[in-house]
């Protein structure tokens, strides 16, 4: 299995409705691409204070690691994507992508 985590520095004039838009068609994905097992999304919950600023994020969860592969370049991901980089403070640079191999 394969963690796709994405953590996000959303911009602050970014409102509540539109951040839970951007996490509800994250998780709309499932229902689209194949060899999603799960989807989990929110707010940076931990009290370390070490999120270097990215407060919000989600964890996509793969059968397989060709299952991310596919994700990666599905034209559904890649739309979803778009929206997130515009919401982001800096655009990709407002993006931290880490994958785990579980």
């Amino acid at each position: 299995m394969i963690l796709h985590c994405v953590l996000m520095r959303l911009k602050a004039s970014v409102q509540p409705d539109d951040k839970q838009a951007l996490f509800d068609a994250v998780v709309n994905l499932q229902n689209l691409i194949g060899g999603i097992l799960s989807i989990k999304t929110g707010p940076n919950v931990s009290p370390e204070g070490l999120s270097g600023g990215f407060h919000d994020g989600f964890v996509v969860t793969f059968e397989t690691a060709e299952a991310r592969d596919a994700y990666l370049v599905h034209p559904d991901h890649v739309k979803v994507g778009e929206k997130i980089v515009a919401a982001c403070d800096g655009g990709l640079s407002g993006l931290l992508v880490f994958d785990l191999e579980v």
